[in-house]
């Protein structure tokens, strides 16, 4: 019974795991796509005026563009994410339809995947939390100016992209992100526990196996013993 309680908790972490990681994957997709391929994390800029005699700041410039592996890294965890909980949650509702158990090996396995994906996704969440605030403190002169990041979207920076909606596309990636990584964590906890359990049955079943066959070693031991008794004799 616990163990199936395992096997559902199993499989209500990899639904959500799939859920969150859809969640980031799309908005991060839809960004790259209207900044024509650009990466918007770590990107360095400022705003200038058009007339030096007027201190009003009316154009935004960019002066290096963040890092293309910030964003595919991101989305490339996100993917991974993606499809590994679905392969788990396919597997984990067969198996629990099923009535089948994994071995230690497996379960010892989907342990060692577990914590791979909360490492990665965890990476790929800080790295869109930092450079998501820094893209932030940049267009925002680290909120020197009267305008919020989030109401900045709304303002064509004329950077050649589509900058229209990029504050809700990233903070909808930073949720789902760690929301993910929150999954992935839960999984991996529940993944020891299984691991733990099946080591713990083998175990068992290994001491079980070793007193049989001392048990039925044991009348042939006091046949031996008979026989040297009666030749003592």
């Amino acid at each position: 019974m616990a163990l199936r309680s395992v096997l559902l908790a199993q499989c209500a972490c990899y639904l959500l795991a799939f859920l969150f990681s859809a969640v980031a994957l799309v908005p991060l997709a839809e960004n790259g796509h209207s900044f024509g391929g650009r990466c918007l994390l770590f990107t360095e800029g400022m705003w200038l005026s058009a007339n030096l005699t007027v201190q009003e700041r009316e154009r935004f410039t960019v002066h290096e563009w963040g890092p293309p592996a910030a964003c595919r890294f991101s989305l490339l965890a996100g993917l991974l994410s993606l499809l590994l909980a679905a392969a788990h949650a396919w597997r984990a509702l067969f198996f629990l339809c099923k009535g089948h158990e994994d071995s230690f090996f497996c379960a010892f396995l989907h342990l060692l995947v577990s914590a791979l994906l909360v490492l990665l996704v965890f990476i790929a969440s800080t790295i869109v939390s930092v450079g998501f605030t820094m893209w932030c403190d940049t267009i925002t002169e680290k909120g020197s100016l009267p305008r919020s990041c989030e109401e900045l979207q709304d303002v064509d920076l004329e950077l050649n992209v589509d900058n229209s909606a990029f504050y809700d596309q990233f903070a909808t990636a930073q949720f789902g992100l760690w929301a993910a990584w929150a999954a992935w964590l839960a999984i991996t906890v529940l993944a020891f526990l299984k691991a733990y359990h099946n080591y713990r049955q083998e175990d068992l079943l290994d001491s079980l196996v070793h007193e049989k066959e001392l048990l039925l070693a044991r009348p042939g031991l006091r046949a031996d013993c008979r026989q040297d008794k009666s030749a003592v004799i």
